[in-house]
C-alpha cells in the first residue's frame, strides 16, 4: 500500500505542474467576471432608455408605397423624434419620421453622434467617430453589422447601426477587460466564442483527474498510517 500511496502521490505532483497554471486562469478569471453583475459588465446602466413600440404587419400600410412586402417595423425613440423603422421583403431597411411619415436620410457621422450622445448618460466628451463596414467590424462590435462607432474620451465605445440609427452596442474598459478575462477562461484569445476545443478539453481532463487522485490519496494516506502505528 506504501508503494502505491508512493506512486499515487508522484502522479499528482506531476499533474500538479501540467494543471496549476490552468487552474489559477479559471480561478482568476473566473473571479474577475462574477466580480460585477452582467447588467453592468454590457453597461445596461449607462444607456438612457429607449421606448420601442412593435406593430402587427397587416395595421402598417403607410410604408408599402415602394409595392414592396413590409416584413416588420417598430416605431423608436431617436433623440426627439420617433422614428419607424421599417423591414422589407428581400432585407432592405428604411427610416421614416414618425410624425411626417417621409423617408428618412441614411445615418451619416453627424447622425450616429447625436444618436450616441443621447444615448450614454455619462457626460464625457466625444473624440472620434468611425464607419465601419458589415465585413471589417471592430472585434468588440461581435456582429457581422455596418455601424459607427463613436468613442468617448473614457474610453467606452458606443456603436450605431448604420441603417437604423439604433444603438446596438455598448462597450466600456471593463467590458474589454471582462472580454478578455472570459478568453482567459475558455483558453480562446483568437475568437473568445470557442468553449470546446482539445487544449479546453484536455485541460478539464486533467484537472478532473488530479481532483480524483488527490481524493483517492486521502484514503491511501489513512491506511498508510494505520500500517504504521501497527
Amino acid at each position: 500500500m506504501a508503494i502505491k500511496h508512493r506512486n499515487f502521490m508522484k502522479w499528482h505532483i506531476w499533474l500538479g505542474w501540467l494543471i496549476g497554471v490552468p487552474l489559477i486562469l479559471w480561478t482568476a478569471s473566473g473571479l474577475f467576471m462574477v466580480a460585477r453583475p452582467i447588467e453592468e459588465v454590457r453597461g445596461n446602466h449607462l444607456r438612457a432608455e429607449q421606448q420601442k413600440i412593435a406593430m402587427p404587419f397587416e395595421n402598417i400600410v403607410m410604408f408599402a408605397d415602394k409595392g414592396e412586402t413590409v416584413t416588420g417595423a417598430q416605431l423608436i425613440a431617436q433623440g426627439s423624434s420617433m422614428v419607424w423603422i421599417v423591414n422589407y421583403d428581400g432585407g432592405q431597411i428604411a427610416r421614416y419620421d414618425a410624425a411626417t411619415g417621409k423617408p428618412m436620410p441614411r445615418v451619416d457621422q453627424g447622425t450616429a453622434q447625436i444618436a450616441a450622445e443621447e444615448t450614454y448618460l455619462p457626460e464625457e466628451p466625444v473624440q472620434s467617430v468611425r464607419y465601419f463596414a458589415a465585413d471589417n467590424a471592430p472585434f468588440d462590435l461581435r456582429r457581422e453589422k455596418a455601424s459607427w462607432q463613436v468613442h468617448f474620451a473614457d474610453g467606452t465605445n458606443i456603436y450605431v447601426d448604420a441603417l437604423t440609427g439604433e444603438t446596438i452596442a455598448v462597450r466600456t474598459q471593463f467590458w474589454r477587460a471582462f472580454d478578455f478575462m472570459w478568453g482567459l477562461h475558455i483558453m480562446d484569445l483568437q475568437t473568445r466564442e470557442d468553449t470546446s476545443h482539445p487544449i479546453l478539453i484536455g485541460s478539464a481532463a486533467l484537472a478532473l483527474f488530479g481532483s480524483i487522485l488527490g481524493f483517492i490519496m486521502l484514503f491511501t494516506r489513512r491506511k498508510k498510517r494505520r500500517r504504521a502505528a501497527a
